[in-house]
């Protein structure tokens, strides 16, 4: 190689090239050492029910005792009572109170409970502007009695409920499902019913095909 072209020892580098490496510092740990994660932020309480308090629930308190508990929650006012005390409580809600619309009858399933139903009743006062849930629960198999000589649009309400839940309502003057045809097998609304499943044999029976469910 000619001597003029040999790089001098110390002589700048053209530019664009790169230094050489700096040496990393021995133990191999790279730099600083790792900033360990903060803790987690605790997760904030959520709502919780409060004593409902009125001149209405003190004079229920009075006439029921402790069967009955009135709460707020978000704005919405409930009793929850003892099933024996369904319908004095929903006729005396009407009557005395002048809640004359019952909006919805419904249930929700909880199985891990003794008693897993629980039966709710959304009413309203039209002379109030006033709402207020009537909640109590039952046990599986049991019933409870129908509303229909309070609000007769429970008709159609209830016959909801013993559709999607198998709740029965004494008294119903014609107590059948409503959404599924009668002869099918299961409740679609209880929390041990699947998903996806179906009456298989009902379907295959009317309707002659596979549910491939």
């Amino acid at each position: 190689m000619p001597e003029e072209h040999k790089p001098k020892s110390g002589a700048a580098r053209p530019p664009g090239q790169d230094k050489p490496a700096a040496p990393k510092p021995a133990g191999g740990g790279g730099g600083a050492p790792a900033v360990p994660p903060a803790p987690a932020a605790a997760k904030p309480a959520g709502p919780a029910p409060v004593p409902w308090d009125s001149p209405m629930v003190a004079k229920l308190t009075l006439q029921f005792g402790s069967g009955l508990e009135a709460s707020t929650y978000l704005g919405q006012n409930y009793l929850r009572v003892d099933r024996h005390l369904i319908p004095d409580i929903l006729k005396l809600l009407r009557d005395e109170y002048q809640f004359d619309y019952c909006v919805d009858v419904t249930a929700v399933h909880y199985p891990q409970r003794e008693r897993p139903f629980e039966i709710v009743w959304v009413l309203y006062s039209f002379p109030h502007n006033q709402r207020v849930r009537v909640k109590t629960e039952i046990a599986d198999g049991a019933s409870i009695p129908s509303a229909v000589t309070i609000w007769p649009t429970t008709n159609w309400l209830e016959r909801e409920v013993y559709d999607m839940f198998g709740v029965r309502f004494e008294g119903h003057p014609d107590l059948k499902r409503i959404l599924l045809p009668e002869g099918w097998k299961g409740h679609p609304l209880r929390k041990d019913y699947g998903i996806i499943q179906q009456d298989q044999e009902w379907v295959q029976i009317n309707l002659g095909i596979e549910s491939g469910q």
